[in-house]
């Protein structure tokens, strides 16, 4: 019995030995780098901002007379007509005001009459030189006094009556009542600015959006270029825009400068409302059929010991870059293309917001069948902030290219990142600072 449990024991033993064993010769094998797919497809690049919906054509109706306001005709959401009645004040003051210039206008009628009077009575008397000059020219001066009287007492009128017409209230275009600010019994005053009482939509099947797009993404924005945008009540719902005008005048809040880009909308069943907040998306540039590249393998630089396992020299790659660099700096009158060394940010010209990138020089590395390492020099293009469509030698669809190092097998993105087994997002790793190959 002691014999067996001896014997048991030692099998443990070894099986436990066998199994570190196995497993790390099982690590030290597992994949050295993370690999992703060259793949061919369709990418559109995009500038992301927000904004807000409106109606294209609002009016302020407001008021030009003070007073209490004594009746309202339409509320909000109504449908309402040019020329239609909105909203009466209480007309008493004006009334009496028409009054008071009618009894003036009458006094002013009556005091031209008893001047033409005099002056037809006089005149003969003047004539036959009954009367001196001096007199008669008394009764000339109070004829002009009641002429011009009279056409005071006229625009006085014209006054009175304009004003008693303005405490009715009409609509100015056909639309929809967005906003009524008063309510039966308010008074309101009329003073250097009429006060708003009613904001009227002219037309909610056509709407647009005041966006404000960063300064550095203005450059890409320009007059038809196609929107989609998204509104947080109809959250799984894309709609699409035109951009009509990119106004020259900036904003300024908490230092970030943003400019405001005016994109048309139609809004035939009127799902979209005014106030919305829309995030936006500005298409700026699209590829058809390219080849495509995670985002994660043009950063990807390999350590000095990965590339000297594959006979490589680290220092005559990285001179060798810098040469290119500086020639291609000469040529173009631009930095050289290549991100730092290694793990930089490489060539894609990536943006967070997804901006289209410039041509630029990039690299991919890619293992041979004896498991060398092999870079491919390329020419990056436009990128969705996940991927970036490249052109190369030697470059074909479905070759797997090295998007990090990595001592696990784990599966890589769209974006280039990695997923973690045990949760999360695995880092590239990234090494000390220095020129790219």
């Amino acid at each position: 019995m002691k014999t067996i449990r001896i014997a048991a024991v030692a099998l443990l033993v070894l099986a436990t030995a066998a199994f570190f064993l196995v497993r790390g010769k099982g690590g030290d094998e597992a994949a050295a780098f993370r690999f992703g797919e060259v793949t061919r497809g369709d990418l559109s690049s995009t500038v992301s901002a927000t904004g807000k919906l409106g109606a294209v054509t609002t009016v302020q109706v407001g008021t030009q007379v003070s007073g209490q306001v004594s009746a309202i005709y339409a509320d909000f959401n109504d449908h309402v007509t040019k020329g239609q009645l909105l909203a009466r004040i209480d007309p008493t003051l004006a009334q009496q005001g028409v009054q008071d210039a009618q009894a003036g206008l009458d006094r002013a009628r009556a005091e031209l009459q008893a001047a033409q009077a005099d002056y037809a009575r006089n005149r003969p008397l003047y004539d036959s030189k009954v009367i001196t000059a001096t007199e008669f020219q008394g009764y000339e001066t109070k004829l002009r006094v009641a002429q011009a009287d009279l056409k005071s007492a006229q625009v006085t009128m014209q006054r009175a009556q304009r004003n008693l017409s303005y405490t009715e209230i009409y609509a100015p275009i056909d639309g929809i009542v967005v906003e009524r600010n008063v309510d039966v019994g308010q008074t309101v005053a009329a003073s250097f600015s009429a006060p708003q009482l009613f904001l009227i939509a002219n037309d909610l099947s056509k709407m647009q959006i005041l966006a404000w797009v960063d300064e550095s993404d203005i450059g890409q924005i320009r007059d038809g270029q196609p929107v989609s945008f998204t509104v947080q009540s109809f959250a799984d719902r894309t709609f699409h825009g035109t951009v009509k005008q990119v106004r020259l005048q900036s904003t300024t809040t908490e230092n970030v400068v943003n400019y405001t880009a005016v994109v048309e909308v139609d809004n035939p069943g009127g799902t979209l409302l005014p106030g919305m907040t829309a995030t936006v998306d500005f298409e700026t540039g699209s590829a058809k059929a390219a080849l495509l590249v995670p985002n994660s393998a043009l950063r990807f630089t390999p350590s000095d010991d990965e590339l000297k396992k594959s006979g490589l020299n680290p220092d005559s790659l990285r001179a060798r870059a810098a040469s290119g660099t500086q020639r291609r700096a000469s040529a173009a009158g631009a930095a050289g293309a290549a991100g730092p060394f290694p793990g930089g940010t490489g060539n894609a010209g990536l943006r967070a917001s997804g901006g289209a990138a410039r041509s630029k020089r990039g690299r991919l590395w890619v293992e041979d069948a004896g498991g060398k390492l092999r870079m491919i020099r390329v020419t990056t293009g436009l990128t969705d902030g996940k991927s970036t469509a490249v052109e190369g030698t030697g470059l074909t669809q479905g070759m797997k290219v090295i998007v990090g190092s990595g001592q696990t097998a784990t599966a890589t993105t769209a974006a280039g990142q990695t997923a973690n087994p045990l949760g999360g997002a695995t880092q590239q790793r990234r090494g000390p600072g220095g020129p790219g190959f």
